[in-house]
């Protein structure tokens, strides 16, 4: 194998494990070892579970010489973000409140990698509880392209490792853009499910209206695959959806021919990097010449006032699901995030219903924009990765945050759509821009099928950072 196979594909690497050219012993000793050497500096791992990944890579190639193929991801190491839970290893949340949390049974999206044959390397590091702020106990991930640069908004671990090689495919969580936002930073593809199509069993709540699991990957049919893997109903989350699970890649070659794409060229210009409009503005045109019908349409005229309701209806949902621990033990938390959920523990029901009517409006509203189209096309991030120091990531939180800086990626929460972001450029920095299509409900399998296309068109997902 050539010295890059730490970049290889889900894809790629699949059919040599499963025709028995390359080991999953082999694979997961190049990514153990490529993890000892680059996670000092990238601190994308919280725990690395080396014993335990060599016994399942052993496992995988025992299986699959015994002709018991499982699919794509066996033998494939992957890892997952340390808001889920591993039956005897610790699952931290970024919070120094859970430093000792050992968890006695695994998150289902967990026994569905374990299922599916996947190598599970370890637990990827986040910013506290999911939300804006690290721990200061904890470590902050760097971005692989560019040292004391945002590596993206929670997911951050995922999205570092995922870009540098440090794993074939991740799990993230989104609740207000924590899947876009670090597969924008770091260059990758980040697959928001819909809302349910994932069980969020064993995973560590933010605001359990609006979290979201899905993958972060190197390629839309990797995406794909791992989607395909974790979704479904699970008895122990009444919210996961009873609809089936399709193969996420049976149309993967379908092309984009007369799909139609909405684009709002304001929405998607204005008060944005010209970078970033430029490179969105671009991908929508190849997507043209690749047959797709490009519809104008407008996004809702009230998104500002919409968007001020998803800091109540978050930090709301964050205090209820801190409650054991918050405000007993708030001297353990960071400043970012023991603010938050003071910000969500003073807010009144009245409040929080105020916010959920605007929510629902939103919701109806990108309902009425989205009639008529197949997907909805827009940035991923209001701005690509910039300068950041650990103060200003350990918090507090900024005096001046704005959330309508999230303008691209809460409505999609709002109304538990489902979304892709593709690599699509990089600035004059030489860091990566990201464009978003956003689908109707359980349309994931026309998502990685448009990024597939988009993929086959450009050469994007190909750029590595230099690590």
């Amino acid at each position: 194998m050539t010295d890059d196979l730490h970049y290889k594909t889900i894809s790629e690497l699949a059919p040599l494990i499963r025709d028995g050219k390359l080991s999953s012993v082999e694979l997961t000793e190049s990514q153990l070892d490529r993890i000892g050497r680059l996670n000092d500096r990238l601190k994308a791992y919280a725990t690395v579970m080396a014993d335990s990944a060599r016994v399942q890579a052993r496992a995988a190639d025992a299986e699959i010489a015994a002709g018991n193929y499982r699919g794509p991801l066996h033998g494939i190491p992957v890892a997952v973000k340390d808001l889920c839970f591993t039956e005897g290893v610790r699952t931290m949340g970024g919070s120094a409140v859970f430093a000792d949390n050992v968890p006695d049974f695994d998150a289902t999206v967990v026994t569905r990698f374990n299922n599916a044959g996947a190598v599970l390397l370890g637990k990827l590091n986040l910013t506290e509880g999911a939300m804006g702020g690290y721990n200061p106990k904890l470590d902050i991930p760097e971005n692989p392209w560019k040292d004391g640069h945002w590596a993206g908004q929670s997911s951050s671990g995922s999205g570092c490792a995922t870009a540098a090689g440090l794993a074939y495919g991740t799990l993230g969580s989104d609740t207000g853009g924590s899947i876009r936002y670090p597969a924008a930073a770091c260059g990758t593809v980040g697959l928001k499910p819909t809302w349910g199509r994932v069980s969020r069993y064993g995973v560590m709540n933010l605001a359990q209206s609006l979290d979201h699991v899905g993958p972060l990957t190197r390629s839309s049919a990797d995406a794909g695959i791992v989607l395909q893997a974790i979704s479904g109903l699970d008895t122990n989350d009444p919210t996961t959806l009873r609809d089936p699970v399709p193969d996420m890649t049976s149309t993967l070659d379908a092309g984009v021919r007369e799909l139609k794409i909405g684009f709002d060229e304001e929405y998607a210009s204005e008060d944005l990097e010209p970078e970033i409009a430029g490179a969105i503005a671009e991908g929508v045109r190849v997507m043209e010449r690749l047959g797709a019908e490009i519809v104008p349409v407008k996004m809702p005229a009230r998104l500002r006032e919409y968007m001020a309701a998803w800091p109540v209806i978050c930090s709301s949902e964050a205090a209820a699901a801190h409650a054991e621990t918050f405000p007993s033990r708030s001297d353990e938390y960071g400043p970012w995030f023991r603010q938050w959920l003071a910000n969500g523990a003073s807010h009144t029901a009245v409040d929080y219903a105020r916010a959920n009517v605007l929510r629902a409006a939103c919701v109806g509203d990108l309902r009425l924009t989205m009639r008529g189209i197949d997907l909805l096309a827009c940035p991923s991030s209001h701005r690509s990765a910039y300068p950041v120091t650990p103060e200003e990531l350990y918090g507090p939180i900024p005096a001046d945050r704005d959330i309508w800086h999230s303008r691209f990626t809460v409505p999609a929460d709002y109304a538990g759509l489902p979304t892709i972001s593709l690599p699509c450029g990089l600035n004059g920095n030489g860091l990566p821009l990201s464009l978003q299509f956003v689908g109707h409900h359980l349309s994931e399998q026309l998502l990685v099928q448009a990024g597939h296309a988009f993929e086959q068109a450009t050469d994007f997902h190909n750029l590595h950072p230099p690590v």
